[in-house]
């Protein structure tokens, strides 16, 4: 038995190869989850599917991967929960390249709760800047958005009309919204989780700003370093993501006029990643 497990920050979905059978769990980013919560979610898993004693191989891409100390404690973690004969862990990058280059060289980007992006010669990443996470960096992504508009709504920058039905949906008062930011769990999740506000109005020029913001961001930033630092032509943009797919229309007028051709956008990688390991 083969199974497959993309993790964000927001969800990881874990698939059996073979059957195409998935569960749903929390996201599993290393960053932001206790080795206990990261056991109970595998726990999840072992009771969905039928998983024999022997003879079997997993394939962790996880947001949060990308240093050797949390790859090899994901590792472990997997060992102990699984005891699986092989045990491989990769970053989600690795697994949206695989789930929408189809082999070709491509940019591939990453843009949900968080953000990322690659440059991929159709086999492996050939560079990839530092992300530096939701503080530092995930330009374009949810909690960017999520970001631009809490600042806005707590400085008065929000359309006043706006501002109060923001207030309606969120039924927070300024100060819950100060803790959720800087004295609970998870900090990102709760950011990403504003961006709706601004995916469900992204026909009010407001929204559609901020959204434009924060892709413009993106573009300028570890886009542009791609393109320079790319060793082969890279015209095509692929990406992955929840809010990608959500704001879909935005990014392809804004990369209309841009040098970059956007090609495939898809909100989860799972069914790409699939496809891949079936191929193997």
């Amino acid at each position: 038995m083969t199974i497959i497990a993309d993790s964000g920050s927001t969800k990881t979905t874990w698939m059996e190869v073979a059957s195409g059978n998935m569960i749903v769990t929390e996201g599993l980013n290393p960053h932001f989850t206790t080795d206990e919560r990261f056991l109970a979610a595998c726990s999840k898993v072992r009771e969905a599917f039928a998983i024999p004693n022997s003879h079997l191989s997993i394939y962790f891409y996880g947001a949060g991967c990308g240093s050797d100390s949390q790859r090899q404690r994901v590792q472990h973690l997997l060992m102990v929960a699984f005891r699986a004969d092989n045990v491989y862990v990769e970053t989600d990058m690795l697994a949206a390249c695989r789930a929408v280059s189809s082999g070709r060289p491509s940019l591939v980007g990453i843009l949900g709760t968080g953000s990322n992006a690659c440059c991929f010669d159709g086999r492996r990443i050939v560079f990839q800047p530092v992300s530096t996470g939701f503080i530092l960096g995930d330009n374009g992504s949810a909690n960017h958005v999520g970001r631009i508009l809490l600042n806005d709504y707590l400085t008065h920058r929000m359309p006043q009309a706006l501002r109060s039905l923001f207030h309606d949906v969120y039924s927070l008062s300024d100060a819950e919204l100060m803790e959720a930011v800087y004295h609970r769990p998870n900090p990102n999740r709760f950011l990403a989780s504003l961006a709706p506000f601004a995916v469900g109005h992204q026909d009010d020029a407001y929204c559609a700003e901020v959204i434009g913001e924060a892709i413009s961001s993106w573009y300028r930033g570890p886009l542009a370093t791609l393109c320079e630092q790319a060793v082969y032509p890279a015209e095509e943009l692929n990406i992955v993501g929840g809010f990608a797919r959500a704001v879909e229309p935005l990014l392809r007028h804004f990369f209309a006029a841009t040098p970059l051709c956007l090609g495939t956008i898809v909100a989860d990688p799972i069914d790409g990643l699939r496809r891949h390991h079936l191929s193997l």
